[in-house]
């Protein structure tokens, strides 16, 4: 799992896979989940997270929990 982390911006891009993206979905206005055409879960877009994240409804929750405290991101269900 990768990532990319802007903190001047307040967000972070977590790459899940290197399949070509084919679509997204916003869970809300914070949280966008990029996919591969065969539906598989390739990045994570999150913002305004100095506020923290909801990780609800995210995929490889666990190993994202575990990212977002490494970088002291607060993580939230």
């Amino acid at each position: 799992m990768r990532h990319r982390y802007d903190p001047e911006a307040d967000a972070i891009y977590i790459i899940l896979s290197d399949k070509p993206y084919a679509f997204g979905e916003d869970l809300d206005h914070e949280r966008r989940i990029d996919y591969a055409a065969d539906g598989t879960p390739i990045g994570v877009e999150l913002t305004c997270v100095s506020a923290g994240v909801d990780v609800d409804n995210l995929p490889e929750k666990g190993q994202i929990i575990a990212l977002l405290e490494s970088l002291k991101i607060k993580a939230y269900a």
